[in-house]
C-alpha cells in the first residue's frame, strides 16, 4: 500500500499526530491550513481510519493515530538526516543552527565559554538554546530527534549515548547577614525555595534534600536558578544551590553560600543525544566545543 502514498505525506502526517491540530501543523510546515486540511484528507482516505477527531474545541488522536505517532517521528526524523547528511563538516563555512536544551545553571556555567569556542571556530554558525521543562526532560529520547543536546545531570536520563562534561556539590544559598553555620534543624526550620520541584524528574535538588530527611517547608518553587538571589536576599529563606552558581551569585552580596550540614552526592553534568546524531560529523564538532568549554570552566 505504501507504494501509492507520496512519501512527502509522511512530514503532514507527523506535524498532525504532533501538533493535535490542523492549524498548529500548517504553521508548523509553514503551509496554508487548507493544505494542510488537504493533506489530512488524503492521509484518512490512505489509513481508512480518521486520526483527528474532534472532542469539544480540540482534536484527539484516534487509537491508530497514536500507535503511528512514534515511528512516525522516527522515519521523518531519520528521512531529515539522511537528506541532511554531508561526508564532512567545514565549521569555517558551515551557517548550521544547532539546538541545546539546558537550564540557567548550566547556562551560567557554560554558556560562555560554548559560545566564545563557536564564535572562534565557526563564525557563521548560530546555537539557540532552549530552557528544560519537564516535557522536554521526562521525553528526552522523543525531544533529542529534533533538539541536539541536552544538558542534564545523571540520575535523571537513562538509556542515551552521553559525555560527562563536569563536576559540581550541592551547597546552601541564604541571606547574606548570616554568619553562622547551618545545622539540620535549621533546615527543617526555615522557608524553603524550591527550584523545578513540578513532579518530574528534574527535582534534583529536592530529591537531594529527601534522601537525608529534611522536611521541607516549601515557600516558593520556581524553575529557575538565577533568580535565587532575589527570593533569598533580606529573608530567612534557604534553597540548595550548585556550588560553581552559587559562587557566581556570591559576587552579588546579597547571598551568602554555606555548607550542607550532611554529605551530598556530587553532581555530575553530562550532554545527552539521540543515537541517530552518533555519526554526524557536524554533531561530534558540537559535542567537542562543549568538552573543551567543559575542560575551560573547570581549570
Amino acid at each position: 500500500m505504501a507504494r501509492h502514498v507520496d512519501l512527502n505525506m509522511l512530514t503532514a502526517l507527523d506535524a498532525l499526530l504532533t501538533e493535535c491540530s490542523v492549524t498548529r501543523a500548517a504553521e508548523r510546515l509553514q503551509i496554508s491550513q487548507p493544505a494542510m486540511s488537504s493533506a489530512l484528507a488524503r492521509l484518512r482516505r490512505h489509513f481508512g481510519d480518521d486520526l483527528l477527531i474532534r472532542i469539544g474545541q480540540s482534536y484527539q488522536l484516534t487509537p491508530l493515530a497514536a500507535r503511528l505517532a512514534a515511528p512516525t517521528a522516527d522515519v521523518v526524523a531519520a528521512a531529515d538526516q539522511v537528506l541532511s547528511a554531508q561526508p564532512d563538516f567545514d565549521p569555517t563555512l558551515s551557517r548550521r543552527t544547532f539546538t541545546v536544551i539546558m537550564s540557567d545553571y548550566a547556562l551560567t556555567v557554560l554558556g560562555a565559554a560554548v559560545a566564545a569556542l563557536i564564535d572562534e571556530r565557526a563564525p557563521h554558525v548560530r546555537m539557540h538554546v532552549q530552557p528544560t521543562t519537564r516535557q522536554n526532560v521526562d521525553q528526552a529520547a522523543d525531544e533529542l530527534r529534533d533538539v541536539d543536546l541536552l544538558v542534564l545531570p545523571h540520575g535523571i536520563v537513562t538509556g542515551l549515548p552521553h559525555r560527562n562534561l563536569y563536576q559540581d556539590e550541592w551547597a546552601c544559598l541564604v541571606d547574606a547577614s548570616t554568619d553562622t553555620a547551618l545545622t539540620g534543624e535549621d533546615l527543617a526550620r526555615r522557608s524553603w525555595v524550591l527550584t523545578y520541584h513540578d513532579g518530574t524528574a528534574i527535582t534534583t535538588a529536592a530529591r537531594e534534600l529527601r534522601t537525608h530527611g529534611i522536611d521541607l517547608d516549601a515557600r516558593l518553587v520556581v524553575d529557575s536558578y538565577t533568580v535565587l538571589p532575589a527570593l533569598i536576599a533580606g529573608t530567612g529563606r534557604v534553597a540548595l544551590v550548585q556550588r560553581q552558581l552559587g559562587a557566581a551569585m556570591e559576587a552579588s552580596g546579597r547571598v551568602r553560600m554555606l555548607d550542607c550540614p550532611f554529605p551530598t552526592a556530587p553532581i555530575v553534568e553530562a550532554m545527552w543525544w539521540h543515537p541517530g546524531h552518533e555519526n554526524d560529523p557536524a554533531h561530534q564538532w558540537l559535542r567537542q566545543c562543549f568538552l573543551d568549554a567543559a575542560i575551560q570552566v573547570q581549570q
